[in-house]
């Protein structure tokens, strides 16, 4: 069983920055981690992905604005995001899960936190 903690959601201005972080139980046996987000009305998209070899998949909506990193030692996962705004409000969730072909798709992720909720204001 993993268990996952997300924490460092808030509200914050358009343009502004928040970490998210997830804390993990067994980091070492996901070959896959990942951020999801669910905004109210809207399916769950799949945010970010890093794999074991550190391969990381950003949806387009968040590249070049968000990074996705880790840290072993501390077995945690972060989501750094920058420039953020008004359509990046959701409840974030953070993910585990396995890579098929080394890739982490969605429906690899068998593993939920009980998200954090960011809220971008104008």
């Amino acid at each position: 069983q993993v268990q996952l903690v997300e924490s460092g959601g808030g509200s914050v201005q358009a343009g502004g920055s928040l970490r998210l972080s997830c804390t993990t139980s067994r980091y070492s046996y996901s070959s896959c981690m990942g951020w999801f987000r669910r905004a109210p009305g809207n399916e769950r998209e799949q945010v970010a992905s890093i794999n074991s070899s550190g391969f990381t998949r950003y949806a387009e909506s968040v590249k070049g604005r968000f990074t996705i990193f880790q840290d072993n030692a501390k077995a945690t996962l972060y989501l750094q995001m920058n420039s953020l705004k008004l359509e990046d409000t959701a409840m974030y969730y953070c993910a585990a899960g396995r890579a098929s072909g080394g890739v982490c798709y969605s429906g690899g992720f068998g593993y939920w936190g009980q998200g954090t909720q960011v809220t971008v204001s104008s």
